[in-house]
């Protein structure tokens, strides 16, 4: 087919410039998005249902590192998949701690919804240190309770997204929505959100120099072109990591134009688009919300991203995007001038560690990411 215009093309992870005309009919990865059609439906163990919803938990690069062990009738272990962690990216597998703080609030939510509450012992052989092992992340049991209220932020769970588009610059986030934001946090964290021109300005400005840090970088952008997907099989058959979707992705991919090794060549178009998408993303934040916690132990990484969660679906009850920039918190040497920044900018002081940070604003929500089945994500005892 005759190229006739060219155009960017806005991507999970990345954005590459590309030639094409009448893509009409979009290469959706439906296999690779059932779980959050499924979770609805219900299989039959309650255990199993309000995993369903836990599965559709974020996690870093989407990794989606857990595996579950179900116990006995009432019961089950979360374990860390080891090879589903980001050495190059969060060396400290803090972020991957955090992803699992997440998991854990959403199968909280639901579980409310469905008259149980959780019993949750975090790391019951101990916190793993100085990284993830093999011993459980979390035993939760499920405890029938009628009494248990509904939380209204479980409501959101099935059209949350994270949303790497460009914000709308005209369309400030008001004061209201950011306190109703932080509100939604509990009280093991301490959350912040503001719109301050000032702040923002800063941020903006220390989140690009960041994200050039990380694209810059061989191994820690590697290890994300790595994970990448490009094209609507790769997704269907490997639905985690980062995705790149689209029918003209697929044209792309078939003619050699985006692939991983270009995507991983300073250069390329690929390479550069995925430096100017992301950049843009970065300066067109209205405002910023992020999360301290007083130290950084393992369970402080798990309050975290039960707080993360929260605020997440807060934001999104609210209509108001929500895409967390890392870059700047991650611990990896060539990040260490712009993390100790981070922490002074955002004030974090007497050995606060500042665990989140996202962008908010406007945007339309993009289709959900893939996400791997929940019966493949079980483990035997």
């Amino acid at each position: 087919m005759p190229l006739s215009r060219r155009a960017i093309l806005i991507t999970g992870a990345s954005a590459v410039v590309i030639a094409g005309a009448g893509w009409a009919l979009t290469r959706a990865p439906n296999a690779a998005r059932a779980p959050w059609r499924k979770a609805s439906e219900g299989f039959g163990d309650p255990r199993l249902d309000i995993l369903a919803y836990a599965i559709l938990a974020p996690s870093a690069h989407n990794m989606q590192p857990w595996r579950i062990r179900l116990d006995g009738d009432d019961a089950f272990s979360i374990y860390c998949d080891r090879a589903r962690l980001l050495p190059e990216n969060d060396p400290l597998n803090r972020q991957i701690t955090i992803s699992f703080g997440c998991f854990l609030e959403l199968a909280r939510l639901a579980a409310a919804e469905k008259g149980f509450r959780l019993d949750i012992d975090p790391f019951p052989l101990g916190e793993p240190q100085p990284l993830l092992d093999e011993r459980p992340v979390a035993l939760v049991r499920l405890i029938e309770d009628a009494a248990q209220p509904p939380d209204p932020l479980f409501s959101e769970a099935l059209s949350r997204r994270t949303n790497r588009s460009p914000f709308d610059m005209e369309k400030p986030v008001a004061d209201a929505d950011l306190l109703a934001i932080v509100r939604a946090a509990p009280s093991d964290v301490i959350p912040r959100a503001s719109s301050d021109p000032l702040l923002v300005e800063a941020l903006r400005a220390l989140t690009v120099d960041a994200w050039r840090v990380e694209w810059t970088t061989p191994a820690t952008r590697r290890e994300s072109v790595i994970t990448t997907r490009i094209g609507k099989a790769e997704n269907n058959a490997a639905p985690y990591g980062l995705s790149v979707i689209g029918a003209p992705m697929d044209a792309l991919k078939a003619a050699g134009v985006l692939t991983r090794e270009k995507m991983d060549q300073p250069g390329t178009t690929a390479y550069e688009q995925s430096l100017s998408f992301y950049e843009k993303a970065c300066e067109t934040a209205a405002a910023f919300a992020w999360i301290k916690t007083a130290a950084n132990t393992r369970g402080d990484q798990l309050a975290a991203g039960r707080a993360w969660m929260r605020m997440h679906l807060a934001a999104n009850a609210r209509g108001i995007a929500f895409h967390p920039l890392s870059q700047a918190l991650q611990e990896f040497p060539e990040m260490a001038q712009l993390y100790a920044r981070m922490h002074e900018t955002l004030g974090a002081t007497n050995g606060e560690t500042v665990q989140m940070l996202s962008r908010l604003g406007f945007a339309k929500a993009p289709p959900p990411v893939p996400r791997e089945p929940l019966l493949s994500k079980l483990v035997s005892a």
